[in-house]
């Protein structure tokens, strides 16, 4: 079995808001996470009746319109991993999962709302406080 783990740094597990059956016509699947890490993205999908099943045709899509590729993915019982690149770009807010089973019509599968992550290196800023005056009542 070849070895999927990416090179770089795991920077964040994006989970479904729901988790639902996705019908196409070439599968039957659940998209369970989005692994982000510095050079890559994995969709980690569990395939239901696994068994003669192909792996389902996925495409990502965020709001600047990044072209995701596919680069690999395999199959391991029901469970199936896919890896497009590149990694998010920084200021990505949402990432979408659409199923490209029938090409005319791609599919809605799942969308993530995608939190605010630093760059590597950049260091956490603290909030500026500042002191509160209270007034008194006049």
């Amino acid at each position: 079995m070849r070895n999927l783990i990416p090179k770089g740094i795991l920077r964040k597990m994006l989970l479904p808001p729901t988790y639902g059956l996705h019908l196409t016509p070439g599968a039957e699947f659940t998209v369970l996470s989005v692994e982000v890490w510095s050079t890559c993205l994995v969709v980690n999908i569990h395939v239901e009746s696994a068994a003669g099943r192909a792996a389902p045709e996925i495409a990502i899509e965020d709001h600047w319109g990044t072209p995701y590729t596919l680069r690999d993915s395999a199959s391991v019982g029901t469970r199936n991993l896919q890896v497009f690149t590149p990694s998010l770009p920084p200021g990505t807010r949402s990432l979408t999962i659409r199923s490209t089973d029938d090409d005319a019509d791609p599919r809605l599968v799942v969308t993530f709302a995608v939190p605010l992550m630093r760059e590597a290196g950049e260091a956490a800023k603290a909030p500026v406080s500042r002191p509160v005056r209270l007034r008194r009542p006049a």
